[in-house]
């Protein structure tokens, strides 16, 4: 299985990136996908899930109303998109597949991205 994240980069405060994640060697529409990230020097951290079959989808409360996340299950593709970036979403974000239909915990993903750097100044 190989999930591959992009998109990422330095980025200015307000602006908008969306990330893509694009996966290969799983039946990709049976699996509910995930987007994490890890701030410099902090845990990683839920941001959104989206279930195998689109019809659930959870966002982290502090990104709720400016990230959205949505899938292509013909492309096997993922992506958060993201607006109104602030300095506190620094962060390497990474893409990963659960292990089920739908999953929030961390543990319940089993298969992760290399993650992407997005960096937003100020």
């Amino acid at each position: 299985v190989q999930l591959q994240a992009s998109g990422g980069g330095l980025v200015q405060a307000g602006d908008s990136v969306t990330l893509s994640c694009s996966a290969s060697g799983l039946t990709f529409s049976s699996h509910g996908m995930g987007w994490f990230r890890q701030p410099p020097g902090k845990e990683r951290e839920f941001v959104a899930a989206i279930s195998a079959d689109t019809s659930v989808i959870q966002l982290t409360d502090s990104v709720r109303d400016r990230f959205s996340i949505s899938r292509d299950n013909i492309k096997n593709a993922v992506y958060l998109q993201m607006i109104s970036l602030q300095p506190e979403d620094t962060a390497v974000y990474y893409c990963a597949a659960a292990r089920g239909s739908f999953a929030l915990a961390y543990t319940s993903y089993d298969y992760w991205g290399q993650g992407t750097l997005v960096t937003v100044s100020s």
